[in-house]
């Protein structure tokens, strides 16, 4: 509701293109959760929060709080002193400070997990955001992240990512000037 056309008629214009497309808002009588939000003003946050609450008690969604980490970057840089560094957030698993990581086109051993406060953490589970370290490239946003047995693993996981990538780049059509 933050954009300057966001009148009410423009509200349910998008509304009916949702429900074109199979999304029917609970307020036209479907299942699909519309919350209005501002993320300038912060109006509506609560009402996000309590439904998305709502919605997981329903759907009793849980996450896998066992085994190795897996998740997504969500953005990453290059920190002077710490080489590449991401910030990615750990959907299933325990994610731990000398485990194996392949991410994206890059692979590691976790050298240190920091949260958002800055605070240092040994171990964190799913639904957490930490920046890491330890890793021999700078990752996409967007790449996922898994936890292997060992370094060589990684290296091999890594290794087939940049060839695939490599690869599909190879494949594009040449631009000439005649093209």
């Amino acid at each position: 509701i933050d954009r300057p056309d966001a009148t009410e008629a423009r509200i349910n214009q998008t509304l009916g293109e949702l429900a074109k497309e199979g999304l029917n808002p609970v307020e036209w009588g479907g299942e699909t959760e519309v919350v209005r939000t501002s993320a300038t003003k912060g109006t509506g946050i609560d009402q996000l929060l309590e439904i998305l609450d709502l919605q997981g008690q329903m759907l009793d969604l849980k996450a896998d709080f066992g085994g190795p980490a897996r998740g997504s970057v969500v953005e990453s840089r290059r920190e002077e002193g710490r080489g590449p560094v991401a910030n990615v957030i750990v959907q299933d698993g325990q994610l731990g400070i000398g485990d194996f990581i392949v991410i994206g086109r890059a692979f590691g051993k976790v050298r240190d997990l920091v949260d958002d406060r800055g605070q240092r953490h040994k171990k964190v589970g799913p639904a957490t955001v930490v920046q890491i370290s330890g890793f021999d490239e700078l990752p996409n946003a967007g790449d996922k992240f898994y936890i292997v047995d060992s370094l060589k693993e990684a290296q091999e996981a890594a290794e087939q990512r940049r060839m695939r990538e490599r690869d599909a780049q190879l494949a594009q059509p040449k631009v000439t000037l005649d093209s």
